[in-house]
């Protein structure tokens, strides 16, 4: 079979330089490239072009629209049997398209998505946040630990259509807040099956500074409340377990003087989080430095998160009134 990847950019020429990088390392070798430029100041096409004689490779720039929709542009152009979306800030294992095409053809699913993991080569703050955004403790991440095939729902970082779920669907409705969560739902809807393929791991960079991390958190938790106003039911317990977190962060610590028993009490289970936090990323991390940067980062990951969310249902709240 043969992939077609489609990458969106947007002023992030180093990125892509490395993620092309990772693409000519490939074991399977059946799948050509598109880059879009997203309306950038800064462009890649320079980069791009030094990659034609490694990799079946072509450069486009259009206005800026989002990623959404430079995704779509991306697949109205593309000639591969699958569609393979990467995120510029990722690296991509030597296995990757070996992994995904022997797995589709033991079960020809029309969607896939796989985990995200940390290169060696990434920062200490890095690995804190790839560790808090697939941790388990923080509600982050993909779950699940086996191949799987039924309701998972892949992200954009990390993720494969086929071409009929391109035709069928139309590819992206929206372009931000959301738009890559509310596309796995439409899929899902259409009858389409998605499967996660754990093998099918990249490496993600995502966010190189805590408050970068912050606001693409809050900006996650108002895409939550937007992507169910459009599919009503798809805020689960989960989701509500962040803003759970935030709230009784904001009345533990003043209440905790009046002396309640119950918010004396609360007021210690944070500071047990942030053990378990510290004590479960240094076991899997093997370094104190990223286990202490870890529990900030989960912290902020809840906060932020909470904090989107309700932002975004008051909002629409007061918008309805």
């Amino acid at each position: 079979m043969h992939y077609s990847v489609i990458i969106p950019v947007y002023n992030r020429p180093d990125e892509i330089e490395e993620l092309l990088k990772s693409l000519t390392e490939q074991t399977y070798k059946d799948f050509d490239v598109l880059v879009i430029e997203d309306g950038s100041s800064d462009t890649c096409e320079e980069i791009v072009n030094s990659y034609s004689e490694k990799l079946e490779i072509q450069y486009f720039f259009k206005e800026n629209s989002g990623q959404g929709f430079s995704r779509n542009y991306g697949f109205e152009r593309a000639g591969g049997d699958y569609f393979v979306v990467f995120d510029s800030d990722c690296l991509i294992p030597p296995h990757y398209f070996q992994v995904v095409d022997q797995f589709l053809q033991k079960n020809p699913v029309d969607c896939w998505g796989g985990p995200d993991r940390a290169h060696p080569s990434f920062t200490l703050l890095q690995k804190a946040i790839n560790y808090s955004m697939t941790s388990f403790l923080t509600t982050g991440g993909i779950r699940g630990k086996k191949n799987r095939i039924g309701t998972f729902h892949p992200r954009s970082f990390n993720m494969g259509i086929s071409r009929e779920v391109f035709e069928q669907t139309g590819g992206y409705k929206i372009t931000r807040m959301g738009e890559d969560i509310e596309f796995s739902i439409r899929i899902l809807r259409s009858g389409f099956k998605s499967s996660f393929v754990e093998d099918a791991y990249v490496f993600h960079k995502r966010r190189t500074s805590l408050l970068q991390f912050y606001k693409q958190l809050h900006f996650f938790g108002r895409a939550r409340v937007n992507v169910n106003s459009m599919f009503p039911g798809e805020i689960k317990a989960v989701h509500l377990f962040p803003f759970l977190f935030l709230a009784g962060l904001a009345i533990s610590f003043p209440l905790s003087f009046s002396g309640l028993p119950l918010f004396s009490a609360l007021i210690f289970l944070y500071p047990l989080y942030a053990f378990l936090l510290f004590a479960d990323a240094f076991f899997k991390e093997k370094n104190v430095q990223v286990a202490f940067l870890a529990t900030i980062a989960g912290f902020i990951q809840l906060t932020a998160y909470g904090a989107g969310f309700i932002t975004e249902f008051f909002n629409r709240s007061l918008q309805k009134r």
